[in-house]
C-alpha cells in the first residue's frame, strides 16, 4: 500500500487534493481523479468527525491515500482520524514543539508515544495491523501558518516523531501581518516560506506548501517541497461546471 512516506522516501513529489464536501460519493469520485492523497477536511470543510467514517470508507476503495486534517490539535481527534482509517493527519496551528510533541505522541503506541489501541475498519475488515506497522503507517503533519509557528520553526521541526510540515499561507501572512495576500504578490511571504522549507530539509522531514491551483505548484516543486494541496473539490466543481456552462451556451 502506498504512503506518504514511501513517495518521500523516493523522492517523488506528492499531490494532494481537499475533499470538503460531506458526500461520499463525491469522495470517491475526487479520490480516483488521480491525485497521490486526499485529505478529508474537517476543520474548514463541511464534514465533522461524525461524518468522517463514511468519507473515509469511501476513500477506502480508491488508489488515493486517504488523509485528515483534524478540527484542533488534540489527542482525541488524532487518534479517533487514525483509526477510522486515516494514512496521515494534518493538525492545524501548530505554534510549539510543546504542541508537536502532543500531536506526535498521539500518532503513536506506546511508549514511543500514548496512542490508543482502538482499531475500527481494520478489525471489521479482519485487516488487523500490529503496532509496528501502525506507526509505520501513520504520518503526523504539523501544520506552520503563525508568527509564533514561525519564531519556533527550528526547534518544531526537530520534535521526535514529527514526519512533516505543512505551510499554511493564508493564515501565516495574516499573522504575519501581511494581510491577505498570497505568496506570488508578496516577497516577504515568499522569504517566510522558504525559511520554513529549509528548517525542515535541514532536519530531515518532509515539508508541503499549500498552493492556490496549479498555478502556483511549479515554484515549490522547483524549490523542492515533498507535497502539495493545490486543489479543493468544491472549486473543481465549481469551476468545471462553469465551464460547461460557457461552453454549453458557446
Amino acid at each position: 500500500m502506498a504512503t506518504l512516506k514511501r513517495l518521500w522516501a523516493d523522492n517523488t513529489l506528492a499531490y494532494g487534493v481537499w475533499s470538503g464536501l460531506d458526500d461520499p460519493i463525491a469522495a470517491e469520485i475526487i479520490g480516483r481523479s488521480g491525485f497521490d492523497f486526499v485529505v478529508v477536511d474537517l476543520q474548514h470543510g463541511f464534514a465533522d468527525m461524525a461524518s468522517a467514517p463514511a468519507l473515509m470508507n469511501a476513500l477506502e476503495h480508491t488508489p488515493s491515500i486517504p488523509v485528515i486534517r483534524v478540527p484542533w490539535n488534540t489527542p482525541d481527534l488524532l487518534m479517533r482520524a487514525l483509526d477510522l482509517g486515516a494514512g496521515a493527519v494534518i493538525v492545524p496551528l501548530v505554534s510549539t514543539a510543546a504542541e508537536a510533541r502532543r500531536a506526535a505522541d498521539a500518532c503513536r503506541y506506546a511508549p514511543a508515544g500514548n496512542r490508543s489501541w482502538g482499531p475500527l475498519w481494520t478489525t471489521a475488515r479482519r485487516t488487523l495491523v500490529d503496532v509496528a506497522e501502525g506507526d509505520e503507517k501513520a504520518t503526523c503533519i504539523a501544520m506552520i501558518e503563525t508568527a509564533e509557528g514561525f519564531a519556533n520553526i527550528d526547534e518544531i521541526v526537530r520534535v521526535d516523531g514529527l514526519h512533516a510540515i505543512y505551510v499554511g499561507p493564508n493564515d501565516l501572512a495574516l499573522s504575519l501581518g501581511f494581510g491577505r495576500v498570497r505568496y506570488p504578490e508578496s516577497p516577504e511571504l515568499q522569504a517566510v516560506i522558504e525559511r520554513i522549507v529549509d528548517a525542515a530539509h535541514e532536519a530531515g522531514i518532509a515539508v508541503g506548501v499549500d498552493c492556490n491551483g496549479t498555478a502556483e505548484i511549479g515554484h515549490w516543486r522547483d524549490y523542492g517541497v515533498d507535497f502539495v494541496i493545490s486543489h479543493t473539490d468544491t472549486t473543481l466543481l465549481l469551476e468545471s461546471s462553469e465551464a460547461a456552462a460557457r461552453a454549453a451556451r458557446d
